[in-house]
Formats: structure tokens, sequence, C-alpha cells
């Protein structure tokens, strides 16, 4: 116990170090108030430069998974409908908010006649039929678990769209104002079917013309886009750059403008730089440890036995997350810049508000042990926690390691490039990994795809007849009171299976130089270009 105390010791120091010297008590207040958007005039041309912190999976909205791949949407693929600087939904391609039927089981809403799609196609009705249907029916969509309770959708004119639903389904709308909302060219999708992920096609203020794996992906304004006046740039190149420091530093030479997820160190470096602005927005989204308790055929795949001590026993789960102490590691991995999560809601949704960091539970080293003890495993327990190549995962995969050493577990870390680990974590090659998620309005959208039994996006393979029956009910209930309540009991039934750890929430830290007007992020954590330049 002294070796593995002296152990986590060393660890605490060096990160602290490595954190910036005395600067762990600061609070995300200290670096200023929340700032989602600059007003101020811009001019037109110029290519920006934005340095993303990985490189983006597949550019199809149907299949893509990350953060990353959202935000280069942002800039080319519109959205039937979006978020606006407060966290209202409003309508983007479509018209204005759905009209639902007193059953709630039939929608309708219409979709603009000015739209084109970027391979000069118009956009219709028939389209965004195409998209939905194409959205939940392709294989390995991970929008399939979204509109599930989608049974058809028809054009009942050229730009009026019916929707017929299994039973009423309150995230819809929230729904439709992420990729499952977004809507791809028909013709684009006939002519390269699977390989539309290489010339994907979509309504936006900026068409797609290459990508060079690991190193950009380039758009260009497109003059087709319906509101083409209000776009100001020529090009946007996005450009995965995974180290904070180097993002940084590219900041400063100018060979970025903008750097996306900058990590709380650099941001306080970046304070202090008088050619560099901050963006700053809460998050709805969670950071946490995905553990492997049945994924042995993959996503979507009815889930199996892991024989490991991990997948087979809750209480061995449960010891290595009492562990873990969440408020120390916000502390010295994210200069207390982050707040400490213990749940899939966040406390900034306005529908049902998730569990705040004060009543997130206390590590408990010795408990841990106890559970470990009556469960009959033999200790230390081994497992692999695959983590993304960035230092600041490096960072938090070496405290997790440290913490859970001390309560019996022998944890090894394999640094894994981040399109691979999502690869090998939805095959369900992993006993654990760092698992994240950038959030959603609506409370369904942060449970029922990574939660439900066989949802699109459950890497885990946990499989729950309560917690499936919970995530039916929160879809249908209109009541707000109850769905709160519902929301709070599904929390509570989820942290018990431990198969999903949460363990903080960010915040969105974006940072541009002074020059960059026009720039918007807000709490969806999207760098949104449309009206983005450079200052007049």
């Amino acid at each position: 116990m002294r070796r593995t105390a002296v152990a986590l010791t060393a660890v605490v120091l060096v990160l602290s170090t490595t954190a910036g010297c005395g600067s762990l008590q600061s609070s995300a207040t200290e670096v200023g108030g929340e700032r989602m958007a600059d007003d101020r005039p811009v001019r037109d041309g110029g290519t920006l430069t934005v340095a993303l912190n990985a490189d983006p999976d597949k550019l199809d909205p149907s299949l893509a998974q990350t953060l990353v791949g959202r935000t280069v949407f942002a800039g080319m693929c519109e959205k039937l409908y979006d978020v606006d600087q407060k966290g209202t939904v409003v309508p983007q391609l479509a018209t204005a908010l759905p009209k639902t039927s007193p059953d709630g089981r039939t929608v309708t809403f219409s979709v603009r006649k000015d739209a084109r799609f970027s391979d000069g196609t118009k956009l219709d009705a028939a389209a965004v039929v195409t998209s939905l249907l194409r959205h939940r029916d392709l294989p390995g969509s991970a929008r399939a678990t979204e509109l599930a309770p989608l049974d058809s959708a028809v054009a009942t004119g050229p730009y009026e769209v019916k929707l017929t639903l299994k039973q009423p389904y309150v995230p819809l709308t929230a729904v439709l104002a992420d990729r499952s909302g977004m809507v791809m060219s028909p013709k684009a999708l006939k002519t390269y079917g699977k390989n539309f992920t290489n010339h994907p096609s979509c309504v936006g203020p900026f068409r797609f013309v290459e990508r060079v794996g690991g190193d950009r992906i380039v758009l260009v304004k497109d003059p087709k886009y319906y509101d083409a006046g209000d776009v100001h740039l020529d090009k946007v190149v996005y450009r995965p750059i995974p180290d904070g420091n180097v993002r940084l530093a590219n900041l400063r030479s100018g060979d970025i403008q903008i750097g996306d997820q900058m990590t709380p160190v650099d941001v306080r470096s970046a304070l202090t730089e008088p050619e560099l602005q901050l963006f700053n927005s809460p998050s709805l989204g969670y950071q946490g440890l995905g553990l492997n308790v049945g994924n042995v055929k993959g996503l979507g795949e009815k889930p199996g036995r892991i024989d490991t001590p991990l997948a087979r026993d809750a209480r061995v789960r449960a010891a290595f997350e009492l562990a873990i102490d969440r408020r120390l590691i916000n502390k010295v991995v994210f200069q207390g810049m982050y707040e400490p999560a213990c749940g899939p809601i966040s406390p900034e949704s306005t529908i049902a508000p998730g569990v705040t960091a004060s009543q997130c539970p206390e590590r408990d080293v010795t408990e841990a042990k106890r559970l470990l003890k009556e469960a009959g495993v033999k200790t230390p327990v081994r497992l692999e926690l695959k983590v993304s190549t960035t230092p600041e995962h490096s960072r938090l995969g070496q405290v997790v390691q440290a913490m859970t050493n001390e309560a019996g577990f022998d944890v090894s870390l394999r640094p894994t490039e981040y399109a691979t680990l999502l690869e090998e974590t939805d095959s369900g090659d992993y006993d654990a990994y760092l698992s994240g998620w950038s959030g959603r309005l609506d409370p369904d959208g942060n449970t029922a795809s990574f939660l439900k039994t066989q949802g699109a996006m459950n890497t885990y393979g946990l499989s729950d007849p309560k917690i499936d029956d919970l995530i039916d009910r929160g879809r249908t209930e209109a009541d707000p009171a109850e769905r709160a309540r519902i929301y709070g009991e599904l929390t509570r039934r989820v942290n018990d299976q431990h198969a999903l750890i949460y363990l903080y929430r960010q915040k969105n830290y974006v940072v541009a130089r002074k020059d960059v007007a026009g720039l918007r992020v807000y709490g969806d954590g999207l760098v949104r270009v449309k009206n983005a330049g450079y200052a007049r």
C-alpha cells in the first residue's frame, strides 16, 4: 500500500507540474464568462484554417460518430433544424417547427424551396425522405436508434414531408437538429453508394473539395448556397492536430487561425497572448470510461458473455469506479476548469437537468477493496485501458492507472490512434477505454444510442431491460416533470451497472486569432464558420 500511495502521489506531482504550477486551484470562471459569438463586421475573402484535436471519422452523416466530424459537417451539411445561441431549436432547411397530431404519431413539416445541394441538384421533400430512411435503415448507421420510432416517411407534396411514428416520440425535433436531420443529395448517394464518405454532397455554405487522411479536409464556398451572400470566406481547411501544444504554437505563428477543443493548459497560455481570443461555452456532453461488459460481436449485435472479472461482476466495476477521485482528476489533469460528472445528462439541460458535480460520489478505496473481496476475485485485477494519443488523455490514463492500483487493479495503458480506437471499441476489441460524447439538447440524445440494448453506439454491450424500458418511457412522455423523474431513475440505474463510468464534463474552449470575426461556438460544441472571416 505504501508503494502504491507513493506512486499516486508521484503521478499527481508530475501532472501538476505539466499542468502549470500554482494554477490548480483556479476555476473556470477566471478565464472569463461564457463567450459564444463575435459580431464584428467581416470582410469578404480569405482562407480560414481550423485545427481539430483528431482526424474525423467518416464524412457520412449516417455513419459518423465524432465531434470533430460534426464540426466539419457544420460547414457543409445543414440540417432540418439547428440550435441557436440560447440552446433553442430553430428551423434551418425546414421552414418552421414541425406540426404534430394530437396522438403524437403524425409529424409534418415543409422544407425550403430555394436550396440546392453542392452537386447542383435541388433540395425537395423526396430528398429529405431518402436521407431519413437511409439514416434509419443503412447497415451500421449510427442514427438507427435515434430514428427507430420512425415507421414511415413520405413526400406529400414537392416540399412537404409527412412522418408516421410507431409511438409518440418527444425528442424528434431535437434529433432532427443533429446528424439525423442532415439531408444528403440523392444523386450523390446513388452515384457513390458506400463511397459517399469520400464525395459528400449536402446543402451548406461550403462544399467538399478534398480530404487527405491525417492531414486536411478542404471546403470551398458554394455559390449555389441559398444564403451565399452572408458567407464571407473563400475556403475553410480543417487540420487534425492532436497535440494541444502544437495547436497553440500554430496559432501563435499564424499557420492556423482557430484551435478547436483547446485543453485547459493551453487556454491559460493563450490568455497571455495579445493576438489570441477565447470562445467559451458549457457542454451538454460527458467524458468517462467505457467498460466492455458484453460487446462480443460488434455494434448492433446481441450482447454475449465476456469471461473477465470486470465484465462478469458489477461489484468489480463498482470497485473500479470507487477507486477514482473525480475531483482530483479535474484539479490535476484539467486545472479545475472542467466539472466532475456522474451521469449522462448535463445540469445545463433545460429539459431534464442531470446530477450536479456536488452529487458525485467520493473516492473510497476501503469500500473498493471490500467489494473485490466480496466478489471473490484474485487481485490485482488486470485490464487494458485504451486511450487516444493526445497528451491530455495520456495524463488522464496515468492518473486512473495510479488511483485504481491502490484498490487492487493492474491497469496497462494502450495509446491508440483515434480512428483505430473507434474501430476497435466498436468491434468489442477492448477491456476499457476513454469514452465521451459531445452532448445533445434532449436527454434521449445522451442515453438511447449508448445505453439501450443493441443501441447504435452501445460499444459496451450493456443490456438491461429496466434501462430499455426507461428509455422507451422517456421518449414517449410529454409531461416535463415526469420526464425529469424518468431520467433521474435512468441515471441511477445506469450508474448501478458501472458499464459507463462518467468522470467529467468539458467546457467548449476554442481559441482564435484576434483578426478572426463572425465566429460562433454554442453549447453543442460546434465551431460554426458560415458567417466567419477576417475582421474589417
